[in-house]
C-alpha cells in the first residue's frame, strides 16, 4: 500500500524514533504517540517537512485515552493501516512479598499498553479488511531467568497477546507479530552496563528495518510469529 498510515507508540524513544527515521523518508504517513507532549511535539519538529506527521499524547495504560489517539488518526488520515508498539519496560527483582509492586507495575507497562492500543485500532482494521499489528516483546518472555519473574511473565503475556490477535483476525486478513530482540545498543543501556561486550548488541535502525518489513505488503504471510532479532 502506498503511503500506508502507521500508528508509532513510544515514538520519542529509543526504537519508536528509529522506526519514524525508517518509515518517514519512505513517504508513511505517521501517528507519533507518546506520553509526554514535549517530547512528541520536539520529534515532529524534527521530522523534514514531507512527510504527513501527526503527533499525539496518549495514556497507553488508559483505554480511553488509546481510543482518543485512534479517533485523532482517523480524523486526520481517514485509517490506520499498522501498528507498531514499541512502549515497555524493564527490571529485575526476585520472587518476593515487596516484588508484586514490580509485577503491577510491568504487566501494567508491557502488557496492559499493548492490549489496550490493539483494542484501540483493530476495529477500523476488521471494518477495513486490512491491518498490520507489530509489538515488542522479548526472549524472557519465552524463557525467564532468575529475578526475572515480572518481567518474563509481562512479555510473555505479549506473546500470547500477540497469538490471539492473528488467531482472531486472520479472516480480517490482519497480521500481527510480535519481535523479541537482543540488547538494543541505547545510551541509557550503554551507561546502565558500562563494562558490557556491546559488539553483540542490536542498534535500534536494525530493528526498525524489520518492522518496516512486517509493516509492508511483503509480509503478508507471516502472522502470529515470535520473531528473534538478538543480534550476532
Amino acid at each position: 500500500m502506498e503511503q500506508p498510515v502507521v500508528l508509532i507508540t513510544g515514538a520519542g524513544g529509543n526504537l519508536g524514533r528509529a522506526v519514524v527515521e525508517e518509515l518517514a523518508p519512505k513517504g508513511a504517513r505517521l501517528v507519533c504517540v507518546d506520553r509526554n507532549q514535549e517530547t512528541v511535539a520536539a520529534l515532529v519538529a524534527s521530522l523534514p517537512s514531507g512527510p504527513d506527521v501527526l503527533g499525539v499524547e496518549v495514556d497507553l495504560t488508559d483505554m480511553t485515552s488509546c481510543l482518543c489517539a485512534a479517533q485523532k488518526a482517523h480524523d486526520r488520515f481517514g485509517r490506520i493501516d499498522a501498528l507498531v508498539n514499541t512502549v515497555g519496560g524493564f527490571k529485575m527483582g526476585p520472587v518476593d512479598a515487596p516484588g508484586i509492586d514490580q509485577w503491577d507495575a510491568l504487566m501494567m507497562l508491557n502488557a496492559r499498553t499493548a492490549y489496550s492500543i490493539s483494542a484501540a485500532v483493530l476495529p477500523s482494521m476488521q471494518q477495513r479488511q486490512h491491518g498490520r499489528i507489530i509489538h515488542i516483546a522479548a526472549s524472557p518472555g519465552l524463557k525467564a531467568g532468575g529475578r526475572q519473574a515480572a518481567y518474563g511473565a509481562s512479555k510473555a503475556a505479549v506473546i500470547r497477546l500477540t497469538e490471539a490477535i492473528a488467531a482472531e483476525n486472520r479472516i480480517h486478513r490482519i497480521t500481527a507479530n510480535c519481535i523479541l530482540p537482543g540488547t538494543i545498543d541505547t545510551p541509557e543501556n550503554r551507561a546502565a552496563m558500562p563494562d558490557a561486550d556491546t559488539g553483540s548488541w542490536v542498534p535500534p535502525s536494525a530493528i526498525a528495518r524489520l518492522i518496516a518489513f512486517l509493516v509492508s505488503e511483503h509480509a503478508s504471510a507471516v502472522t502470529g510469529a515470535a520473531i528473534a532479532a538478538g543480534g550476532f
